[in-house]
Parts: C-alpha cells; structure tokens; sequence
C-alpha cells in the first residue's frame, strides 16, 4: 500500500508533463493561425491590387506582422526598383537581403568576373561560379533565394554618359563601389535625377555609411568628399586588406536603410554617417551638413 501511495506523485507529475506538453502544441498551432489571419488581413489593407500569393505571404509573413512594415509596405517593396552599383564585398551581402525582403526589381552594375580571392568575404559567390561574369552570377544564386523577384544584369563598367538615364529608372541606389571616381559619378547622377543615394565603404577593420539625398535638405555625396585622396590614403581592399566579415556587417546596414527607406519605417541616416569599427567592437555616428558652396548640389533647391 505504501509502495503504491509513493507512485501518486510519480504518476501526477509526468501527467502534468504530458499535458503541458500537448497544451504547448496546441498553443503553437493556435498562434501560427492567428499569423496567417493577420497576415491575410493586413494585406487586405495593401494598395497593390494584386496582392501576394499564397507562397509570398508565407515568406513574408515576419515582415508583415511588423508594425512598421506590414502589408503596405510589404507591397511597396514588392514595387521597389533598386539599382546596385557594384556586386563585390558590399554588393554581395545588400543584393542577397534586398531579394530576401522582396524588393520586386534589382538592377545590379558589375563589369568584373568572379575570382578566388573575392570567396573570403563575397559570400554570394562560390567555386562553381569562377571566371563567370559577377551579374550574372548574381542573378542565377539571387533567384534561387527568391524567384519572385526580377534581377537586372547590367555587365558593364557605368560610365557618365549612361548614368543619368539607368539611374533615372530607379528609385533608389546603393552604391558599393571601390573607387572614388565611380562614386562622385553615381552621386552626380542621383543629385541631377533627385534618385536617392545609400553610400557604403570598406577598408580593413573599418566601415562607413549614409544615405544621401538633397532633395530632402541632407548633404549629398559631394558635400562631404569633394575631393580625391591623395595617394595612398585610401587603398583598396586588395593593397590593404579587409576583415571577410566587415563588408557583411556594413552590407546589411546599407540593405535595412534601403528597406527602412521604402516602407517609411523608422529614421534613415539622411543627414547622419555612421563609422563601424569592427575591430574594436565600437560604432560611432556624425551628424552631416549639407554645403551651400558644393559643386554637385549646392544651387539645386531643397
């Protein structure tokens, strides 16, 4: 009898166990039908009349329960056309979360082929893609991770004379290029187009980024780097080196400002720049002005 009384308890607590267990499971399926519903009626609310299918609204659904994002701006990225200058060490990591977030066209710039040393830090690529043309490399892996998007090869170096008219076909640019050169020409462009302008750099342990657009009262590119560095102030990431982690750090900021920019969420950095340091583990921002005197913008009205 007292052998018996002993397993009571026993028996009670593994019969807790499995009814929690069970009311867990029940609660999970509960909730996944409660995001389903809300993700359906959120979309609802969505000006685009043709909605998302079935398969969208499920990859999506972590955006669209976001309040800041939901349906409407799930939609507004879906009608986003997004130009990215350069598919490297920044390119890599902004193309591959501008698709997964559904921005429904991405043109991206590149005249360069994939090489061994790029696999230490552009991730997008790997060893089956050696020697093929950065774009379309670009393009195979990026519909992979979402089909519903259109990516727009263009293997090519961007020149002057083209940059005002493929930029004007854009709503955004994200410039990720290594030389300062191509940069004051893509800022030239979006300031004469008034395209907005993400600008991201990289060199070895550190990272700079900001979003340039006077037309909203902030600098542009210009107001800040009027003028080349001097030989040897600033290398490339071939003579100096760069950390393979930094332009993935850098990469996804300059993608959650483009997302952020798009659906209206939060505050951008339009007037702001923010330095990473990834050696030292700190991050530090500097407000920017913009200069009534500068070349590029300072007579365009605000």
């Amino acid at each position: 009898m007292e052998f018996l009384e002993s397993l009571i308890p026993s028996i009670s607590a593994e019969g807790a166990v499995l009814v929690g267990l069970i009311a867990s499971v029940f609660l999970y399926l509960w909730f996944l039908r409660g995001l389903r519903r809300s993700a359906v009626v959120k979309m609802n609310e969505t000006p685009n009349s043709d909605g998302f299918s079935d398969t969208e609204l499920e990859r999506y659904a972590r955006h669209i329960v976001l309040r800041e994002i939901g349906g409407v701006g799930q939609s507004k990225l879906s009608n986003a056309r997004v130009l990215v200058i350069g598919a490297g060490g920044l390119g890599s990591p902004v193309l591959q979360y501008l698709a997964a977030a559904g921005v429904g066209t991405i043109g991206v710039v590149d005249d360069d082929t994939v090489s061994l040393s790029n696999l230490q830090r552009q991730v997008l690529f790997d060893e089956d893609q050696l020697g093929k043309p950065k774009v379309f490399a670009a393009q195979q892996r990026l519909h992979a991770i979402n089909p519903h998007v259109d990516i727009l090869p263009y293997h090519r170096r961007l020149e002057t004379e083209e940059a005002q008219d493929l930029i004007a076909e854009f709503d955004l640019v994200l410039d990720g290029c290594d030389n300062f050169k191509t940069r004051s020409m893509v800022n030239s462009a979006c300031v004469a187009t008034d395209v907005p302008l993400i600008s991201g750099a990289i060199s070895q342990w550190e990272g700079q980024i900001s979003l340039f657009h006077p037309k909203s009262g902030c600098p542009c590119y210009a107001c800040v780097f009027d003028k080349e560095p001097s030989a040897g102030l600033a290398p490339s990431c071939a003579e100096a080196g760069v950390m393979g982690a930094l332009p993935g750090i850098v990469g996804a900021m300059m993608a959650a400002e483009a997302i952020k920019y798009i659906t209206g969420a939060g505050k951008t950095l339009a007037g702001d720049m923010i330095f990473v340091d990834a050696l030292f583990g700190e991050n530090r921002k500097m407000k920017l002005s913009r200069r009534a005197d500068c070349a590029v913008c300072g007579a365009k009205p605000q």
